[in-house]
């Protein structure tokens, strides 16, 4: 008989407590069962081991040759499961051995991964970082499968289907060299526009952005460059040059040696971050644990931007 396809974890519990106590009534109570079903059960268990397992007795039952036999192999097993539990339930983060596997775009690998990265060191040495690139459409089935394990992103992109929590919200800033002869803090709409601007298009290739839009609303025309396909150049790029750039606030954090940061003199509609995790690891108390680091990272990195505000 190939018992494989039919073994249930709570049968063995089960056997394991009817060997202890001898007793239905007993094991019942100990496992919160009715009396019924732990029959029910014994039955099965019969079935299973081809055996009768326990016989009445005077008082009680007797096991049988076969389920003393069982009784040390069974109890090393389930002891070995009730550790694997603990262990579970006891993340230690100074001991762990995980690999998390994050999508994000890269402006968030460097706003949002990079300090949890250098954090987790400290903390959870054996925690390894995966980055993945995002990609929404193929997120549902990338956790379901467990190819990613964690998505930083807007949660109108991510499939509903997924857990999420807020991060922080995001704003756009202007950037340009610290020395820029015309960057300053008060810019007019015209004096904005002049400017010689560096775009993002993730896309690739695109010159006009919602910003654009806007512009063009008032009767404004913005002095756009250059396109880049990624935020990570574009810091860099403005710092040497007299270019200028509007990005997400949290990529200049703490990169302000060569830059002007300033208002933009348009208003720029900004945007939420969330986490977004499957069902799959919601009660993973290590995935748990480096969620709950990623969110104390964010409200730390809050914390230092207004101390220096």
């Amino acid at each position: 008989m190939d018992t494989s396809k039919r073994l249930d974890l709570n049968l063995l519990l089960t056997l394991e407590t009817l060997l202890v106590e001898q007793n239905v009534t007993r094991t019942a109570e100990r496992l919160h069962l009715s009396q019924p079903a732990v029959s029910a059960q014994l039955s099965r268990l019969r079935d299973l081991f081809d055996d009768p397992l326990l016989v009445p007795a005077q008082r009680g039952m007797t096991p049988t040759a076969k389920a003393l036999e069982l009784l040390g192999p069974l109890r090393l097993a389930l002891d070995q499961v009730r550790a694997t539990l603990g262990e579970h339930r006891r993340f230690n983060p100074a001991k762990a051995r995980l690999t998390v596997h994050i999508a994000c775009t890269d402006y968030l690998q460097l706003a949002v991964v990079e300090p949890l990265a250098i954090a987790l060191r400290k903390q959870a040495p054996g925690v390894r970082i995966a980055l993945h690139h995002l990609d929404p459409a193929q997120l549902d089935a990338q956790m379901s499968r467990g190819d990613v394990d964690l998505a930083l992103m807007t949660p109108e992109h991510g499939p509903a289907s997924l857990r999420s929590r807020h991060l922080f919200d995001e704003r756009y800033v202007l950037i340009g060299r610290r020395q820029h002869p015309q960057l300053r803090h008060s810019l007019s709409l015209a004096q904005f526009a002049a400017l010689e601007h560096v775009v993002v298009s993730l896309s690739g290739g695109q010159f006009s952005t919602p910003v654009d839009n806007g512009l063009a609303a008032l009767g404004y025309r913005r002095n756009v460059v250059l396109s880049a396909a990624s935020f990570l150049f574009v810091p860099q790029l403005v710092a040497h040059s007299n270019f200028v750039a509007l990005v997400p606030e949290r990529l200049v954090h703490g990169r302000t040696e060569l830059l002007k940061v300033v208002d933009c003199p348009l208003p720029v509609e900004g945007f939420p971050v969330h986490m977004l995790w499957h069902e799959r690891n919601h009660g993973h108390e290590g995935q748990r644990w480096v969620r709950e680091a990623l969110v104390r990272v964010v409200s730390e990195m809050a914390i230092r931007k207004k101390a220096r505000s």
